[in-house]
C-alpha cells in the first residue's frame, strides 16, 4: 500500500493560471496540472493508493468556497482503485476558530491544512494556536508547512523549528505534522530541535534535496513511527519520491511505517474508523 500524505489539488477552472503563477513565484516545475485528474494520473505511474489533498486558504474569506471544493472532492473520489481524501482549510484570523474546527469535524473531514507564509503569519500566532487547540479537542491531524518555502526567499521563516518546538511545549497535540520533514531546507536545526518531540514529519519536498545521511540521523532519532511518505505533488513526483526512499534501504518494517501504516493512524483507518477506509 502507498499513501502520499501530501498533495494540492485545485479547481479546474483556476488550476492552469494558479500553477502557472505559484510555479513562477518559487521557481517550481510542476509535474501535473494542478487538477485532481493529474493527480489521479500521478498516482497511477506510481501505484498509489490514497493521497492526500490539502488546501491552503490565503485569507479569511475564503473558508467556505475552499472547503467547499474540498468536500466535493471527498464525495467525487471516496472509492475506486486510486482515493483522494481532502483535508479541510484554515486561517488563523478565521473569527470562530473552535465553531470552524468542528464544522469541518461533522463534515467528515480529518484535519486541516494551514501554511504560515502563505497565511503571513507566524506559527506562535494566537490564531494557530486556537487551531491547535482545536484539533486537539475534536481529535484532528493539523499539516502546517514548516520551513523555509522557495516562494519567500528572503523573507523570515514563518515556521521553523524554534517556533516549532515552542509551539509544540505549549499544547501537546500528538496529531501535528510538521511538513517537509519537520522544516524544509532547516534539517540540522530539526535534527538538534524537533527530532524527539511527538509530531509528525513528512517527506513533502526534500527527498530531492535532503543528503541521505541526515535524512536517516533524522528518522533514527526521531523514530519511524512518526514519519510520512509524502511528495508535495505536483510539486515533486511520487514515483521520484517513493523510488528515493525505497533506495535507502531501510527495510520492509520501516518502509511500511512510512509509506502507509502512520498515515492511517492519522486518517482514522488503523482502528476501523470510516474515513478514509
Amino acid at each position: 500500500m502507498l499513501i502520499d500524505f501530501h498533495t494540492h489539488v485545485f479547481p479546474e477552472k483556476i488550476a492552469r493560471r494558479t500553477i502557472d503563477f505559484l510555479a513562477e513565484k518559487a521557481n517550481g516545475h510542476p509535474s501535473t496540472d494542478g487538477t485532481a485528474a493529474g493527480l489521479l494520473q500521478a498516482m497511477d505511474r506510481a501505484d498509489a493508493d490514497i493521497c492526500v489533498a490539502l488546501p491552503v486558504l490565503t485569507k479569511p474569506s475564503q473558508f467556505d468556497h475552499v472547503n467547499a471544493y474540498a468536500a466535493e472532492l471527498n464525495r467525487t473520489y471516496n472509492s475506486g482503485r486510486h482515493r483522494i481524501v481532502s483535508f479541510g482549510g484554515i486561517h488563523p484570523a478565521c473569527d470562530r476558530i473552535y465553531e470552524k474546527m468542528r464544522f469541518l469535524k461533522d463534515n467528515g473531514f480529518a484535519g486541516v491544512k494551514i501554511h504560515p507564509d502563505y497565511q503571513e503569519t507566524f506559527i506562535d500566532d494566537p490564531g494557530y494556536i486556537r487551531i491547535l487547540t482545536a484539533a486537539k479537542d475534536l481529535d484532528m491531524t493539523v499539516v502546517t508547512h514548516s520551513g523555509v518555502d522557495d516562494g519567500y526567499i528572503g523573507q523570515p521563516v514563518k515556521c521553523p523549528p524554534a517556533l516549532s518546538r515552542k509551539v509544540i511545549d505549549k499544547i501537546g497535540h500528538k496529531k501535528f505534522v510538521l511538513a517537509h520533514y519537520g522544516g524544509h531546507a532547516q534539517w540540522e536545526d530539526v535534527l538538534k530541535l524537533l527530532a524527539d518531540c511527538d509530531v509528525y514529519f513528512d517527506t513533502a519536498f526534500t527527498l530531492h534535496e535532503i543528503d541521505p545521511e541526515l535524512f536517516k540521523k533524522i528518522l533514527y532519532r526521531h523514530g519511524a513511527d512518526r514519519v510520512l511518505f509524502a511528495s508535495d505533488c505536483p510539486w515533486q513526483d511520487t514515483v521520484s519520491h517513493r523510488d528515493i526512499l525505497k533506495s535507502y534501504g531501510l527495510g520492509k518494517e520501516i518502509e511500511d511505517k512510512i509509506f502507509f501504516k502512520n498515515a492511517l493512524k492519522l486518517l482514522n483507518a488503523d482502528q476501523g474508523g470510516t474515513d478514509v477506509l
